[in-house]
């Protein structure tokens, strides 16, 4: 029997891939796009933000200000998932059909990926300098499970805004592919030989 830890990504991986999911998203968004897919297109950036934020203040920030509490990136981290969650809340509350819409989604998304830039040239390189690779790994699976108990409750409704917001879309197959040979990727390189004989 294979633990979580062994089969779990670890939590950077995790953190990029979260990342790579909300910037596939945002680009199926364009002004031109119907106001259904827009608002499914936004709902479905909105929750992963979200769940994301929480999974990092619970789980990764504590670890590395542990290691580091004078991170600059990790002092202004928390406020800036402050500010991002005032604007999703303004722009949940938006009509698709309001050119408001497109403005505070752009605004929005402006402000993610200077953080995302921020945490992938800084952070994640420091907990993969300072934790081992099995420790990372730890850390993944207890996101992996926490990620499932705040995912619970919204499971329907973010597969419904998925399947909305990239209708049509050949990303949606990428998307799946990629998320389906990352999971392979994981397990094959954590499964050992099993009993394969060599001539």
């Amino acid at each position: 029997m294979f633990s979580l830890n062994q089969l779990s990504p670890s939590i950077t991986d995790m953190i990029r891939f979260d990342h790579s999911h909300v910037l596939v998203t945002f680009h199926q968004y364009t002004s031109t796009t119907k106001d259904t897919v827009k608002k499914a297109l936004a709902d479905t950036i909105c929750d992963a933000l979200e769940i994301h934020a929480t999974l990092e203040e619970e789980i990764f920030y504590p670890v590395l200000r542990r290691l580091n509490p004078t991170e600059s990136v990790i002092m202004k981290s928390e406020p800036e998932h402050d500010e991002m969650r005032r604007m999703i809340s303004e722009l949940r509350a938006t009509p698709a059909h309001d050119s408001k819409h497109d403005t505070l989604l752009h605004d929005l998304m402006r402000d993610v990926m200077h953080h995302v830039a921020d945490e992938e040239t800084v952070l994640l390189p420091e907990a993969e300098r300072m934790l081992g690779k099995e420790r990372l790994n730890e850390l993944g699976a207890a996101m992996t499970k926490r990620r499932l108990e705040l995912l619970k409750p919204k499971a329907g409704q973010i597969a419904k805004n998925t399947a909305v917001g990239f209708s049509g879309s050949t990303t949606a197959i990428v998307v799946g592919l990629a998320g389906a040979l990352m999971a392979a990727r994981f397990v094959s390189r954590k499964m050992p030989d099993m009993g394969t004989t060599h001539h």
